[in-house]
């Protein structure tokens, strides 16, 4: 990866991390169901845990950012499986998810603050930054 473009992934990634106390994931340029890329910030206990009970199959984040762009709260999600409330008791809350790119190489990336939701304009913001680093990692493929 380019120096600049290093340099401006790092700035984003620092911006998010302000944004996000409690954590973030960003999974770029998913194909064949595996990101080529892979940021996160969640505590290593629900890493650990997500991981282990192999959660992405029935993650709610991850179906709707494989069928659909743009942003969506947590709160707004269908979760049968219970995922996101056991994102919740690992400290996980206030859940914001945004979705970019075409579905042959399509980023994902998951966002929390434990002390309130993410506003319009945040969230907007979010959806901004996770489509920034789709397009400045797309020569990594």
């Amino acid at each position: 990866m380019k120096t600049e473009i290093r340099h401006s992934v790092v700035q984003i990634l620092n911006e998010t991390g302000a944004l996000c106390d409690s954590g973030y994931a960003y999974a770029l340029h998913i194909l064949f169901a595996r990101p080529n890329i892979l940021y996160r910030t969640y505590p290593q206990s629900w890493i650990d845990h997500y991981d282990e009970q192999g959660m992405i199959v029935e993650d709610p984040v991850v179906k709707w950012g494989l069928s659909k762009t743009g942003f969506v709260y947590w709160k707004d999600l269908d979760d049968p499986a219970g995922i996101l409330a056991d994102a919740a008791a690992h400290g996980l809350t206030n859940g914001l998810t945004c979705a970019v790119g075409a579905l042959s190489s399509r980023s994902i990336a998951g966002f929390t603050r434990s002390d309130r939701a993410f506003s319009a304009a945040e969230a907007q913001k979010l959806l901004d930054m996770t489509s920034q680093l789709h397009d400045l990692t797309a020569e990594t493929l």
